[in-house]
């Protein structure tokens, strides 16, 4: 049954091929006066040898071509698995140096105890006020916990769940919980004020309420101050980069250069308060 569907169809494609040769012959034939036939026959029948030849030749460029794009198909799909690959690899480099940071910042850590946390969440609407990690009550977390990350301090712990913790930033514009004391070694001693402000454009913290009694230089280095019982002392949080007379002419407003990337925290360090 198979050998006859088979012969059947070799027997239509036979005929068609027969059918273009004899359309192509009748279109040259009309295309030519008949003194023209009858003094070059010859060139009618090598029409008639060479057109199968050409409608095999186009079958045969048809399926080099499907061929050509076939393949080049293939190896676009090649090249973007290994643009995927190489990007991913890469990604896994940054992790890994990001992690290393937050190593070296534990270490120097050794006066407080401690806890280190994974960012989950950092909504883009919220990217500058606040992100989520998965740390929580689980793991002894309580609000108002310092949190540092890379070198620095980038904010507290405000809202504390069984598993996970929101975590303000620094660089958030929110006045009733932003306010970090901190003070200012200089040459003559240290300088005291209030964290509470964040130059977006220069990606830089405000002090204000800092006293004039010490002379400020810029790369004094700024730490928290432990003032109000919610952090610990002495956590670094960034170098003086200037240094203006605030509004009222009574303190000084210094600019904070902060240690830490704000705006790429993937790992961070809570402080629960000093060891033991």
């Amino acid at each position: 049954m198979k050998k006859f569907r088979l012969k059947k169809w070799m027997i239509v494609v036979v005929i068609l091929a027969m059918a273009v040769i004899l359309v192509t012959v009748v279109n040259r034939w009309k295309k030519n006066d008949a003194d023209t036939a009858m003094n070059d026959p010859l060139s009618v029948v090598g029409d008639i040898v060479m057109i199968p030849g050409r409608w095999f030749g186009s079958i045969d460029s048809l399926s080099r071509l499907v061929n050509t794009y076939e393949e080049n198909k293939n190896l676009k799909g090649e090249i973007e698995q290994h643009d995927d690959l190489k990007q991913n690899v890469k990604n896994q480099a940054q992790e890994i140096e990001r992690l290393k940071v937050e190593e070296e910042l534990s270490k120097t850590l050794t006066d407080y105890e401690k806890v280190s946390a994974t960012v989950i969440t950092r909504s883009p609407d919220t990217w500058q006020d606040e992100l989520i990690v998965d740390r929580g009550s689980d793991d002894g977390l309580t609000e108002n916990m310092a949190v540092m990350s890379q070198k620095g301090v980038i904010g507290r712990v405000t809202e504390v769940r069984e598993q996970s913790s929101k975590i303000e930033l620094l660089t958030s514009d929110n006045q009733n919980s932003n306010h970090f004391p901190i003070k200012i070694g200089t040459n003559n001693g240290e300088a005291f004020g209030i964290l509470n402000k964040y130059e977006e454009k220069k990606q830089q913290l405000i002090a204000s309420q800092v006293t004039k009694e010490k002379e400020i230089k810029e790369r004094d280095v700024v730490r928290t101050s432990g003032l109000g019982g919610n952090s610990p002392a002495d956590l670094v949080i960034g170098t003086v980069v200037k240094v203006k007379p605030s509004s009222n002419g009574i303190d000084f407003e210094v600019y904070v250069k902060p240690y830490a990337q704000m705006y790429d925290i993937s790992f961070v360090t809570i402080i629960k308060g000093m060891a033991e």
